[in-house]
């Protein structure tokens, strides 16, 4: 599943978007279809079904979608704002005894 990584806070609208890194101050610009991808990839299970719901959307061909779902996923993972796979284990603040 991606999701945005802990830290990572997003602004996501149909005219653009953003995604503040908490943990370096900085902001990440994104296009309206950067955006929407974003948006797509957050509501879905996989990257795939993200690339179909984004083909529907803008009526292009499905390799077209999938390659620039794939950009979009790819350049946010690269960045560190974003992962796909399994959600990375929290830390634990507290700790039982038995």
């Amino acid at each position: 599943m991606w999701q945005l990584r802990e830290g990572a806070h997003a602004v996501l609208t149909d005219e653009g978007g953003a995604i503040l890194d908490e943990h370096s101050g900085r902001w990440t610009c994104l296009t309206p279809t950067a955006s929407a991808a974003v948006m797509l990839l957050l509501a879905s299970t996989t990257e795939e079904e993200a690339a179909d719901r984004f083909a529907e959307r803008y009526r292009i061909p499905g390799e077209q979608a999938a390659a620039d779902v794939h950009t979009v996923a790819d350049t946010l993972a690269k960045n560190k704002l974003a992962n796909s796979g399994e959600a990375p284990s929290r830390r634990r603040w507290w700790r039982c005894h038995s």
